[in-house]
């Protein structure tokens, strides 16, 4: 029976023999050097990432955050189900990129923007040459009266 104990065991293994482990196992000092540093990690740079994530890359509200939640806990599971390896952290970051972008493509295409957008360029383009006359007006009044008071 071939030892599995260390995964480069267990890929000369498979090497050889052709066929893939069911298992493999890994040594508890290596699982617990991990777990170390995934906690200090955590815990040094964990608050500074979710402030990026959650504020930096784009504004997220309650139904946005669950949107993300949502998407990540879905792919997740699909991914889990395909035997596939996935990295829950660049899934949700990967979802809070989506959010924002649906967010922004959404702001810029929206029948209301493009009404306001119509809207307020009609409304100055219209109102131009009335601001023109008006500004010129004062700016005319002025100087006249400036000139009649230093007389």
């Amino acid at each position: 029976m071939p030892s599995t104990s260390l995964s480069w065991e267990a890929f000369q293994d498979s090497a050889q023999s052709g066929a893939l482990a069911s298992q493999v196992g890994v040594p508890f000092w290596v699982m617990l050097i991990g777990a170390v540093g995934i906690s200090l990690g955590l815990f040094l740079f964990g608050p500074r990432i979710v402030r990026i994530v959650g504020e930096k890359i784009t504004k997220m509200n309650p139904m946005r955050a669950f949107c993300v939640a949502l998407s990540a806990a879905v792919t997740v599971l699909v991914a889990s189900q395909l035997g596939l390896p996935v990295s829950t952290t660049h899934i949700v970051v990967g979802a809070v990129f989506g959010v924002g972008f649906s967010r922004e493509y959404y702001t810029t295409h929206s029948r209301r923007r493009r009404n306001y957008i119509a809207r307020t360029s009609a409304m100055r383009t219209r109102g131009a040459p009335f601001l023109q006359h008006r500004t010129s007006y004062a700016a005319v009044s002025s100087c006249a009266a400036r000139t009649s008071l230093a007389s």
